[in-house]
């Protein structure tokens, strides 16, 4: 497929979708995908700003996932349009450069956070009492804008024309500097996703220990903190885990010019549309690391029948007590 002004593709590239049923299907589900996330992404970004006022309450890293998840909400119909265009992305360089600049600069942010709120619960319960630097960063906005501009230079290997198609490694024209390129740029993918998780399985194995060696006193915090950090693994292990993993295995049948190419190309493609549905999920940890939130958010926006009864359910993270919210989600017991 020629590039822009008329360049010819390195040989090997095709970026056409091999099956034409598959990329309908997918593009059908990054509809729905931005169906359901926009308005939820947008009452969210309302609650944090408007009612919880999270600059006041602690929350920018819960703010920054928040933002990540719309930005990549936006994205989803231009994606949409080229899989019904039977392209894998914008036959225009700059379009193309920009999606994958959107798409995996909202990815690392998201994770960044993530794995910034697992650190805070890690050391609030494992370490207690010890200087924990994680909270003292949550107070300060500017880490939050420190966190983005580092995510820049992570980002750019991944704005190649070549790098969503998986055309990198095998190409029989490919020369020294252009391995390297490749190289370096599947590591940095693949580095975001490991590294993260193995911090993820981390913290989570050390806060259970934890919960299950206090015999004695209130447990309210420690299952809390149990919560926030499987949810957050739940939805790395289910978003971005198979993605990764797909992509290794695509790569590994693209060096070695197997015929199963296509067939792992379409795997590939559809579990990275699965890993868009983390849009969907966030807001799931939200409401487990911030229960001011939740209350916030349902006193806005559930029916007045579902309100009181929501509001006074526990979900498992303490004790339920009979007492109503205002808008901000502010809990007076009666």
């Amino acid at each position: 497929m020629p590039l822009v002004s008329g360049t010819p593709a390195p040989q090997g590239d095709n970026c056409t979708t091999p099956n034409e049923l598959t990329y309908q299907i997918l593009s059908g589900v990054m509809i729905g995908q931005f169906v359901l996330g926009l308005p939820l992404n947008l009452s969210v970004l309302y609650i944090f700003i408007f009612r919880y006022r999270f600059w006041k309450n602690k929350s920018i890293f819960l703010f920054n996932i928040v933002v990540a998840d719309f930005l990549l909400v936006v994205c989803l119909p231009v994606k949409a349009y080229h899989y019904l265009q039977h392209e894998r992305h914008s036959p225009n360089m700059a379009m193309c450069k920009t999606m994958l600049f959107m798409l995996f600069l909202n990815r690392g942010a998201s994770i960044a956070f993530l794995i910034m709120l697992s650190l805070d619960r890690y050391f609030n319960v494992v370490h207690l009492g010890r200087k924990n630097c994680v909270k003292f960063l949550k107070k300060t906005p500017q880490i939050s804008v420190v966190i983005w501009l580092l995510l820049l230079p992570l980002t750019v290997p991944t704005m190649m024309y070549t790098f969503e198609c998986c055309n990198s490694h095998g190409r029989t024209n490919e020369t020294d500097i252009s391995n390297a390129i490749d190289t370096f740029r599947e590591v940095v993918f693949f580095t975001q996703i490991i590294i993260p998780f193995i911090i993820l399985v981390f913290c989570t194995v050390r806060i259970v220990r934890r919960l299950k060696r206090k015999t004695v006193g209130d447990k309210t915090k420690l299952r809390r903190a149990v919560l926030v950090v499987l949810s957050v693994v739940c939805v790395f292990s289910s978003c971005f885990l198979p993605c990764a993993i797909a992509r290794a295995a695509l790569l590994y049948v693209r060096v070695n010019d197997m015929e199963s190419e296509n067939m792992m190309t379409q795997i590939y493609d559809s579990l990275m549309v699965l890993s868009f549905i983390d849009c969907l999920l966030d807001p799931l940890v939200y409401c487990f690391c911030n229960t001011g939130f939740k209350n916030a958010y349902i006193s806005n926006f559930c029916p007045a029948f579902l309100k009181e009864k929501l509001l006074t359910t526990d979900f498992g993270m303490g004790v339920a007590a009979t007492s109503t919210y205002t808008n901000s989600g502010e809990r007076i017991i009666h």
